[in-house]
């Protein structure tokens, strides 16, 4: 019997994301049915789409004309026999972080296809539009281009094939700049943000330094033996550095693709090899065993083959381990999957491995709402957004070595090489007793959309994991529990990276996790992935914080309020004992402050929250009643106004309120900001009075609806959908 087959996923590699709505398949027929070339309306070729300041376009030496490949090259095709390393040639655009992570990529065919889609010609049904998919924060988008590439004196302005005649590598730079905006918005950039971009994988650095040669050629070698990709650059001290070439031909500043390793015997010294990729596909290492090198001299013919060592200027060169650790600082890694972090003894079985589930969230910094800052910030640090997680299966004990911990391979030179395997075994053992009886999870916040234009701005982020007690799982966790509790795992020092992330071994529990930016009120949209060993359970979304409203203004009328009551009525009130609006406004500002004076408005609002038959006017009792609340209200106000500023920011509003009764979560209490603050940012007293004269109302409309869907679905649902009334 035959069945449906359930389609994948949208968003999926299978089925992705449809950047701009462009259907690739339909655009193609279109083409091939009318016989016109594919020209994107959504990327003109115009300058907007290069987007590079400083570049005028009109200048005889810098015109810039857009050209299809069989315009620039009569036998110009998509790929040349075969992709490699040394297809790719950076050309003037600061983009060599995006080059060497592609670079890599091509060191991974079955990785390579999920990129760049197979059965894409110049010839064979060739419309002049080619596809090209990304992974961006937990979804597959597909980016449709057509082939017009800007040209400078007949040739390609940035990315090149050394071919010459190759034009897949120009496209992929082309399809990736329209989805960050242009090409400018690809100048400057970290080499693990295309890596993960190109497989999704989890990237991370790795200080040199903190290694041996012999370890950190051996960490490398495992790590390309399991799929991941590689890549390295030398720190420039300043901005001045950046570009300079070194007497031995290294670029400070650069980034380089690491391909392969290997080793060969010189004498009777064995040798540990690099093989790295420049993405200019010029300017080599000019050191030893570099191409041309007389240390080559002494290596059998044979043996140079197998290495494949070409003595020409193609970019792609070798180096010692020993000159790799003295020239080199940083290495970027990026593993396609959590189990590649593993440092597996060979003894382990593929049984002992357990399989990953993953959850993946979406959260905002918004100024003065969920953007609290870091711990340093403990007024307003709990108000970041809040994602649960809870641990409750123990992972099957294994042998492991990853990065969540803080130390220590051996720092010291170890020649002998059983000696350098005892020590690193025993380290594994002791991790493997550490961690026996423990839940592995994998913690990574991106922060998303930050390349605008010409410029990138990351911000500093970091992320701190706290056990939550049994008492307060399932609430909104407040200031005073930050305050006395210590985060038990964090993503370490703020970075001004695209992404942060931490691989721990916790307890099973309940946990939360903040992610957070160094200063508070830095707006920012960020995505969170978690990786979890299956049998634990991930919330699907932060917490919102609601309950009833409680007053806790019951104070009894004060003996002056009474006579100044009493008196305000025997001027005012008229024949039938009440006052209106503007006599109301005199009674209540002679009771406050200078600075808390209330217009007519805010009190013809205060007169409506009250039960008044429908009379815009308040009685005596409720006149007293009025004035003491607004005066509680002025107190509330002065204590919860930390900064003295005479208004409210949007984290003040929050306590103030939870203090009087009222917990809102961080959507009601952004939405509350945005309405009652005029376009500020802060309110001052006369809004906040509104604003909780508002509430006041409708969490008194909610305790009286008898409408159990209404009920269930919360008071802060509840909230919103009236506040944007």
């Amino acid at each position: 019997m035959a069945t449906d087959k359930v389609p994948p996923p949208l968003g999926s590699i299978e089925n992705p994301i449809k950047s701009k709505d462009q259907d690739f398949l339909s655009l193609l027929e279109e083409c091939l049915k009318s016989g016109q070339l594919f020209s994107d309306p959504t990327f003109p070729a115009e300058q907007g789409s290069i987007g590079l300041t400083g570049l005028d376009p009109t200048r005889p030496d810098n015109e810039i004309k857009w050209q299809r490949p069989k315009e620039i090259s009569k036998n110009a095709v998509f790929v040349e026999g075969t992709t490699g390393t040394t297809d790719i040639c950076q050309g003037q655009l600061g983009n060599c972080w995006l080059l060497a992570a592609l670079s890599c990529l091509t060191m991974h065919p079955q990785l390579f296809v999920k990129v760049v889609p197979p059965d894409q010609s110049m010839s064979e049904r060739y419309a002049g539009i080619f596809r090209f998919r990304f992974w961006q924060y937990g979804e597959w988008v597909e980016v449709v281009v057509d082939d017009r590439l800007p040209v400078r004196e007949g040739r390609l302005l940035f990315s090149y094939s050394r071919s010459r005649n190759e034009f897949w590598s120009a496209l992929v730079e082309k399809a990736y700049a329209k989805l960050t905006g242009s090409y400018g918005s690809l100048k400057g950039g970290n080499i693990s943000e295309g890596m993960e971009d190109f497989t999704g994988g989890i990237a991370y650095s790795v200080e040199i330094s903190s290694h041996t040669p012999r370890v950190l050629w051996r960490s490398l070698t495992r790590a390309l033996s399991r799929g991941s990709l590689l890549s390295c650059f030398i720190q420039a001290c300043s901005y001045k550095e950046v570009g300079q070439v070194s007497g031995d031909g290294l670029i400070k500043g650069h980034a380089y693709a690491i391909t392969d390793t290997d080793m060969v015997n010189n004498a009777s010294t064995e040798i540990l090899l690099l093989k790295l990729r420049n993405p200019w596909g010029f300017i080599e290492y000019q050191g030893p065993w570099s191409d041309k090198a007389k240390e080559w001299d002494a290596v059998d013919k044979a043996e140079q083959e197998r290495l494949e060592l070409k003595k020409m200027e193609d970019g792609e060169f070798w180096i010692s381990a020993e000159d790799f650790s003295k020239l080199f600082n940083v290495v970027e890694l990026c593993n396609v999957n959590p189990d590649s972090l593993d440092e597996v003894a060979e003894s382990s079985s593929p049984s002992t491995q357990a399989a990953w589930s993953i959850t993946e969230h979406e959260g905002a910094w918004v100024p003065g709402s969920s953007a609290g800052g870091s711990r340093r910030y403990n007024k307003t640090f709990w108000k970041n957004p809040q994602f649960q997680l809870i641990l409750k299966e123990r992972d099957l004990d294994e042998v492991e070595d990853s990065e969540d911990d803080d130390g220590t391979e051996d720092d010291d030179e170890v020649e002998d090489e059983t000696l350098t395997m005892t020590l690193e075994k025993k380290q594994r053992e002791q991790k493997q007793k550490q961690k026996a009886k423990k839940c592995t999870v994998l913690v990574e916040v991106l922060q998303k959309d930050r390349r605008r234009k010409d410029k990138i701005h990351f911000l500093y982020i970091a992320f701190h994991i706290y056990k939550v007690p049994p008492e307060l799982q399932g609430l909104c966790l407040s200031r005073n529990f930050f305050m006395t509790n210590r985060p038990v795992g964090r993503s370490g020092k703020y970075q001004p990276k695209r992404g942060v992330w931490r691989k721990l071994h916790l307890d099973p529990g309940n946990y939360v996790i903040l992610a957070s930016t160094y200063r508070p009120n830095q707006q920012g949209d960020f995505f969170v992935r978690i990786f979890s060993k299956t049998g634990n359970t991930l919330g699907s979304q932060d917490f919102t914080c609601s309950s009833v409203y409680l007053p806790v203004m019951a104070a009894p009328v004060s003996l002056g309020d009474q006579r100044r009551v009493r008196k305000t009525f025997e001027e005012f009130a008229g024949p039938d004992g009440q006052l209106d609006s503007k006599e109301l406004m005199k009674l209540l500002n002679s009771g406050l402050d200078k600075d808390c004076q209330l217009p007519v408005e805010t009190c013809r609002q205060l007169i409506f929250a009250e039960d008044t038959k429908g009379q815009a006017r308040l009685d005596r009792k409720q006149a007293e009643t009025m004035l003491s609340s607004v005066q509680n209200l002025q107190s509330l106000f002065f204590q919860f106004d930390e900064d003295s500023s005479g208004t409210m920011s949007p984290f003040e509003l929050s306590t103030a309120l939870e203090a009087a009764g009222m917990k809102c979560d961080g959507k009601v209490i952004q939405l509350l900001s945005e309405r009652f603050s005029a376009g500020q940012r802060n309110m001052p007293f006369h809004t906040f009075v509104s604003c909780f004269t508002r509430l006041r109302k409708l969490f008194a409309m909610f305790d009286a609806e008898t409408n159990e869907e209404v009920k269930n679905a919360g008071i802060n649902a509840w909230l919103i959908k009236f506040l944007t009334l």
